[in-house]
């Protein structure tokens, strides 16, 4: 299983998870920063669980993130 967990306020809108990782994310159109598709919210922290699958394009898109708000780990 991977989690995912994105900090959506501090997001810069740079569009590179969207970019590497498609299926997981979208930019709103609204405040133009990156969204989680699915993420629940807590305290703003928006949270994903997914299969192992979905680990390698997340994980890119974390490490291209430039201010590194979004978390992938496998457990």
């Amino acid at each position: 299983m991977v989690i995912i967990s994105h900090q959506r306020e501090k997001c810069i809108g740079c569009n590179y998870c969207v970019e590497l990782a498609y299926n997981q994310w979208r930019m709103s159109k609204k405040d133009g920063k990156a969204t989680l598709i699915g993420a629940v919210d807590k305290k703003g922290f928006h949270t994903l669980r997914l299969d192992d699958s979905e680990y390698d394009e997340n994980k890119r898109a974390a490490d291209a993130c430039p201010v590194n708000i979004i978390q992938v780990k496998r457990i």
